[in-house]
């Protein structure tokens, strides 16, 4: 036999009665009471829950991450600027009876700084100013495919 209940709110009506036996009222509106599932409220006011992520995922959530196309990469050739090999010649490079012989086979030669030394320089590649530069102070850039590239 099958016994119908009314609903909850049609029975509990009188004095006290407007929560329904949930105590206070707040406490069955939704889900607003009952909080987030999950990961939700972890953004930016989410400082109760950032030790549980810190814990969980270490340094890596917060913060902003940026978004790259597929097609953009990021430049993987190495490049130096003659700048820097004048100011480490003694690492780059060995004194020769010319002037210094300086060995960046994987590089690309860059024509940022001015040239006082006599340098011969074995690179991959190398930008004009670069060559232009080198030459002015009698030197020479050899480059590794004889072929100009900017």
């Amino acid at each position: 036999m099958k016994i119908k209940k009314r609903k909850k709110s049609s029975r509990m009506h009188g004095r006290k009665m407007g929560t329904h036996g949930w105590g206070a009222r707040k406490k069955h509106k939704k889900s607003g009471h009952r909080g987030g599932k999950g990961m939700a409220g972890s953004g930016k006011r989410g400082d109760q829950k950032k030790t549980k992520i810190l814990s969980l995922f270490g340094n890596k959530y917060f913060g902003k991450k940026g978004i790259t196309s597929k097609r953009t990469q990021k430049q993987k050739k190495k490049e130096i600027n003659l700048k820097d090999i004048l100011l480490n010649l003694d690492k780059y490079g060995k004194k020769a009876k010319e002037g210094y012989e300086i060995h960046l086979k994987d590089y690309k030669l860059l024509g940022k700084g001015e040239v006082n030394e006599k340098l011969i320089i074995y690179v991959k590649e190398a930008s004009r100013t670069a060559i232009e530069k080198v030459k002015k102070a009698g030197g020479e850039v050899v480059l590794e495919n004889k072929d100009l590239k900017r």
